[in-house]
């Protein structure tokens, strides 16, 4: 069970799991509080998307307006529910995300309460972890627009209080490859409000005191000027419209009210684009059948070896597959296994000085919708 103390600092992701949630009494438990949780009432019931945040341990609905919009101090739950083309049968799929300000007793109710989730709805869904900005496609694929702002439950898009304005930077950037159908653009707020912050690849947007201004970076593409366009609209709009649009190229040589406002000009650095590290997918199989009973684990296979036929319907399996893990749950696992499959996650990622920041997904033996999984083994 989780016990709710004080705030930290610092969220530790490789504990964010939904492993040490232990036994049987406990999962009866969760499922009659699922029962009585009235942020799962029809939840699941039929096809559509529904978000929720974690407000002082409390799952609160998120009004569908603000579907995209998350706050870096917050934790969220997100459910998908769909059907294949062909059929009438529900799949789930289960998100909780957390911001990287989120706190340690939050990101930790958003993870038992997607546990509780999942009893809700029988355990048939795909559960997956998500971390802010390190989302996997397929929870960035369900926004049509992507947005990581600043501060947590009690703050809003703009800050403004009688006649002092806050301002705030934008970062308007796509995600995703464009031969993918998952490409879409994420608005991200920036903590830091200067010239550095700036980069050619991108366009930003900049809610200064006096006006709104768009800068829009040399190497950028046409979609995020888009973006930024509509991201200028609705800031004037919610300021009721006290302050025009200015719009600047990179080039152009009369921006100088923007550098001002920005606090003044200074060089203006390329996009970075993190070169991925070479990696090998690698297949690891935890057990408790050697060593006397002990939780362990060994790698099973790597490369080209990895493959279905790898996986025994008796054991738990992580799946590494580069930029994301997979846990892979056999139908005929025993308890200890099942309970410490997501910690024994955490656990790899942390002890191989893997990144603990990425998605990581839970599912079971024969659920062969997780699309990302099939796709990964296949490659």
């Amino acid at each position: 069970m989780f016990h709710f103390l004080t705030k930290p600092h610092v969220t530790k992701f490789e504990d964010s799991n939904i492993a040490n949630i232990g036994s049987d009494l406990d999962k009866k438990a969760r499922l009659d509080a699922a029962h009585k949780e009235p942020a799962w009432e029809g939840v699941g019931s039929k096809v559509g998307l529904r978000v929720f945040r974690i407000e002082q341990f409390q799952v609160k609905p998120v009004p569908e307006k603000d579907y995209g919009r998350f706050y870096n101090g917050d934790s969220y739950i997100v459910i998908n529910t769909w059907k294949k083309p062909q059929g009438d049968k529900l799949y789930y799929d289960i998100h909780f995300w957390l911001g990287l300000k989120t706190s340690q007793d939050e990101a930790g109710t958003a993870a038992y309460k997607t546990v509780e989730l999942d009893d809700y709805l029988g355990t048939l869904p795909v559960q997956h972890r998500e971390v802010q900005n390190s989302e996997s496609q397929l929870f960035k694929s369900y926004f049509p627009h992507f947005e990581i702002l600043n501060g947590g439950v009690d703050s809003g898009f703009h800050h403004v209080s009688g006649d002092t304005h806050t301002p705030h930077l934008y970062k308007i950037s796509l995600h995703g490859l464009p031969s993918h159908s998952h490409q879409g653009v994420t608005i991200t707020e920036e903590d830091v409000i200067s010239s550095a912050a700036l980069n050619t690849g991108e366009v930003f947007v900049f809610d200064a005191a006096d006006a709104v201004y768009v800068w829009i970076g040399s190497e950028s593409k046409g979609v995020e000027k888009v973006k930024a366009q509509e991201v200028a609209n609705r800031i004037v709009g919610e300021r009721d419209g006290r302050v025009e649009i200015s719009v600047y190229d990179e080039n152009d040589s009369d921006a100088g009210p923007f550098w001002t406002a920005l606090g003044g000009k200074g060089p203006v650095s390329k996009k970075v684009v993190s070169a991925k590290p070479v990696f090998e997918k690698t297949l690891i199989r935890l057990t408790d059948r050697t060593r006397g009973g002990k939780l362990s684990y060994h790698f099973e296979a790597k490369g080209s070896d990895v493959s279905l036929s790898k996986f025994d319907t008796k054991d738990v399996f992580i799946f590494d597959a580069n930029e994301h893990v997979f846990v892979w749950i056999g139908k005929g696992s025993d308890d200890v296994e099942r309970k410490n499959a997501l910690k024994f996650a955490g656990d790899y990622l942390h002890e191989n000085g893997r990144p603990l920041t990425l998605p990581v997904t839970r599912i079971i033996e024969g659920m062969d919708h997780c699309a990302a999984f099939n796709i990964a083994i296949e490659v």
